[in-house]
Order: structure tokens, then C-alpha cells, then sequence
């Protein structure tokens, strides 16, 4: 157990049988009342964020969160496979929890996994990808002058909104937090 005065960004607690980090936290001393910690936590298991306060000298259940670099091996029908880049072994994810993942990794990249007792809670994909794009359409004459987007497919089968100078076998740059271009990326 853990008091809410040492709270500490990045750390982990157990609240109602869910797993958060946190994410801000401070400590307020109003001139009337007692004094609490306002906290913004992001749940582990859905990746929501909320807004939460605790009363000063609250204890909560910390809890230790190990995460590890592993490499996006291959899809296994309803697991995915992992390799942990340490130990070289195995570890098996079910997609379910995965939501977009696959549409910013392919076999071979590294990705974060969190685990609480041996058991993955979240997968974090680096934070920008490049991708190849296998299919767009052609750019309209003209149409350049404004902020025209057109969507087109990457190797991963996702569909991405880019500029309208996007060609077929560019790479491009994705940040993988919102799914977004940025920047097309010189061969």
C-alpha cells in the first residue's frame, strides 16, 4: 500500500480491480478543509483517461508493472506471437485487446508490452511509423492549390488520410497515437 502524498507520475495502483498509471497528479491545501491529491490516471487495461481525487494520506494498492521491448513476430489466427528481445521467448497475445495495432506494425517491428503478473495489459506500438503505400489513387491537376487529402492504403492494410502528393510506393510517416500522416519520407 501506498500513501496518495507519494504519488509519482509513471506509477501504477490498483483501483476497483483495474490497473492505472499516472499521468499528472497535485497536491492541494485549500485554506479551509483538508487537504487531497488531484490526480489524471489512464486505465492500463482500456487506455481511457479520467480525472480522480484522492483525500490526502489516502493508502492505495501499488502494484508493480513490468514493461518489456519485444518484436512483433506473427499472426497466430486469434493470438499474436511475440519474442521477447532479451530471452528470446515466446509470449502470445490475444487480438482481442489489441484494437488498431496491426494497422501500424508489421512482422519484425518492436513494440512495448506492459504486464502485471505475467499477464499483458497494454501494447504500445512506437509512436511513429513509416509505412509503405501500396495503393492510391492519382492526384487531380488543380486541386493542389488547396488542403485536399485523399485516402490510401499502406503495406499493413490500414487507410490512411494523406496530402494529394502522395503516390503509390512512398513511405510515409504515421504517428500511431491518432492514426494521422506526417510526413511522406524521402527513399
Amino acid at each position: 500500500m501506498i500513501s496518495s502524498n507519494d504519488f509519482k507520475k509513471g506509477m501504477a495502483i490498483k483501483i476497483n480491480s483495474d490497473i492505472f498509471s499516472i499521468v499528472d497528479f497535485q497536491h492541494v491545501k485549500p485554506g479551509k478543509g483538508a487537504a487531497f491529491v488531484r490526480t489524471k490516471i489512464r486505465s492500463l487495461t482500456k487506455g481511457t483517461v479520467i480525472d480522480k481525487t484522492f483525500r490526502a494520506g489516502e493508502k492505495i494498492e501499488d502494484i508493480r508493472v513490468e514493461k518489456r521491448s519485444m518484436q512483433y513476430s506473427y499472426d497466430e489466427g486469434d493470438t499474436l506471437v511475440f519474442m521477447d528481445n532479451e530471452t528470446y521467448d515466446e509470449f502470445c497475445v490475444l487480438k482481442d485487446g489489441t484494437d488498431n495495432l496491426l494497422n501500424y506494425i508489421k512482422e519484425g517491428d518492436t513494440v512495448e508490452i506492459s504486464t502485471y503478473e505475467d499477464k499483458p495489459i497494454s501494447i504500445e506500438p512506437p509512436i511513429f511509423v513509416e509505412l509503405l503505400v501500396t495503393y492510391a489513387e492519382p492526384g487531380v491537376r488543380g486541386d493542389t492549390a488547396t488542403n485536399v487529402n485523399k485516402a490510401v492504403t499502406v503495406e499493413t492494410g490500414a487507410t490512411i488520410h494523406v496530402p494529394i502528393f502522395v503516390n503509390q510506393d512512398d513511405i510515409i510517416k504515421i504517428d500511431t497515437r491518432n492514426g494521422e500522416y506526417v510526413e511522406r519520407v524521402k527513399k
